[in-house]
């Protein structure tokens, strides 16, 4: 996969995840990584782009100025789960869209077995258990890929496509070109991400 790291090149945390010196990590506090995670370097994590909580006016006709605060929302930006690998030079940023002419920013959820290859760019909604993204890949804003998937080095995924499991994906704008066998996951993508997690 990767030649080994040089010594003190990783933080490691209490739950196990490595993270290089050289990684960019915005916004820490909102986001969560699940444990024996790896962060390589020069890879960005945009977790300070959030929703931000807003106020709705009172209803009380005697103040004009005054808000109410807003219901509570989420403050995590961006979830990750166990044994997931960020290459070098990978981005991952949550998805936003216009929203009364203010940019609002969606959680972006990452599930277990999960490899983003160098230079790769996630703005998905969802990505699920098992799934590898390529080399030089881009997976669009609120797009979902379910358990299982490989993204083609390279590879453009349009904005909220919806990847089914088991599907290699390939291609500008990117479709499903190929099916993985039924125990690819377990076999495939998890034992090796395990080996490269132990490597480090």
């Amino acid at each position: 996969m990767g030649p080994k790291p040089t010594k003190g090149e990783y933080i490691e945390t209490e739950t196990g995840n490595k993270v290089s010196r050289r990684a960019n990590i915005l916004g820490t506090p909102h986001i969560i990584l699940g444990g024996k995670s790896v962060i390589q370097a020069d890879c960005t994590i945009r977790g300070d782009l959030r929703r931000l909580p807003t106020s709705s006016p009172t209803n009380n006709p005697t103040t004009t100025t005054t808000a109410t605060p807003a219901k509570p929302t989420s403050t995590t930006s961006i979830s990750i789960g166990r044994y997931c690998i960020f290459a070098s030079g990978s981005l991952l940023r949550p998805p936003a869209r216009l929203q009364h002419h203010v940019l609002t920013y969606y959680p972006q959820k990452i599930g277990d077995h999960v490899f983003v290859g160098p230079g790769a760019v996630v703005e998905a909604a969802v990505i699920g258990n098992h799934v590898r993204i390529g080399r030089g890949a881009v997976v669009g804003k609120f797009a979902i890929l379910k358990d299982c998937v490989k993204v083609l080095d390279g590879a453009v995924v349009p904005a909220a496509m919806v990847v089914p499991s088991f599907s290699v994906v390939a291609g500008r704008p990117a479709r499903v070109v190929g099916e993985l066998e039924e125990g690819w996951g377990a076999e495939g993508g998890g034992g090796e991400l395990r080996e490269w997690y132990r490597r480090i």
